[in-house]
């Protein structure tokens, strides 16, 4: 049996969906006792933070990950990757959204995504808050909790609303055109502050879209495996070195995402 085999990719599926209840227990007990943590600056970024919580969720789900598929390569935002050259990585955020997480939004999740030999097969994303857990896996349907989901079905930018991200890694001047473009055309949008929970909103029809100029992987890969499973499209996030150094993110159905392309205005694989 190889790596890519069918039967394995569906045991990582389940077990994906096993590993993110687990690392959002443990995610929200911390929640529950936020003020406590204690809260570090990732280099001269003052929006960008990480506390204990988001280092001991990661090692939990780096650890079951381990003892379960013990060849499998692993990439954490907080602890990086395993470096090896195995058909399959993990790639996780133990809290997107820190920093409302941090300040008692609601707007936070845990992010797990598998890659199986250089493509996106498992997205995970579990919302604790709400007790919703958006998963997929690629040829299998998306679905939240036991529902299956899809995209909105709009044909225009106004009939829906927006997900977008930005972060001090761009300009301004690269993401606020962008927003202009898009109020002029009749559209709206929100961010939230939780990338990787408005691409699986996008993936449930709640969210007409979902945009941001640079984005890591990690927040990325679950949501364009829901989003694809749920009849919409996505950009190639992994050209380009995307796994590393992160990419472009856009995702839509095909006629939104056609619109959005025009609106961005650069060219976008």
């Amino acid at each position: 049996m190889t790596a890519t085999s069918a039967q394995d990719i569906s045991a990582r599926y389940h077990f994906a969906c096993d590993v993110a209840r687990q690392a959002a227990e443990l995610a929200y007990d911390f929640y529950q006792r936020r003020q406590q943590l204690a809260v570090e600056h990732k280099g001269d970024d003052l929006q960008d933070v990480v506390s204990q919580a988001d280092r001991e969720v990661e090692a939990l789900t780096r650890r079951l990950i381990a003892q379960r598929f013990p060849l499998d390569d692993f990439l954490g935002e907080e602890s990086g990757g395993s470096g090896g050259s195995a058909a399959c990585t993990w790639v996780v955020d133990p809290i997107d959204g820190t920093a409302c997480f941090l300040n008692g939004l609601h707007t936070w999740c845990v992010s797990i995504g598998v890659i199986v030999d250089g493509d996106p097969v498992i997205g995970v994303v579990y919302d604790p808050n709400h007790q919703e857990m958006f998963h997929a896996c690629k040829g299998q349907g998306a679905f939240l909790n036991h529902d299956p989901i899809r995209v909105h079905a709009g044909s225009s930018l106004r009939d829906g609303v927006m997900g977008v991200g930005t972060s001090h890694r761009v300009t301004p001047e690269d993401f606020v055109p962008f927003i202009s473009r898009l109020l002029h055309a009749g559209g709206m949008f929100i961010r939230s502050g939780s990338g990787a929970l408005m691409t699986a909103q996008v993936a449930a029809g709640r969210l007409i879209g979902y945009y941001e100029p640079h984005m890591n992987a990690w927040d990325s890969l679950p949501g364009i495996v829901l989003v694809r499973e749920a009849g919409g499209v996505s950009n190639d996030f992994l050209a380009d070195h995307g796994l590393q150094r992160g990419n472009v993110l856009l995702m839509a159905n095909a006629e939104i995402y056609s619109q959005l392309s025009e609106l961005i205005q650069q060219k976008i694989k």
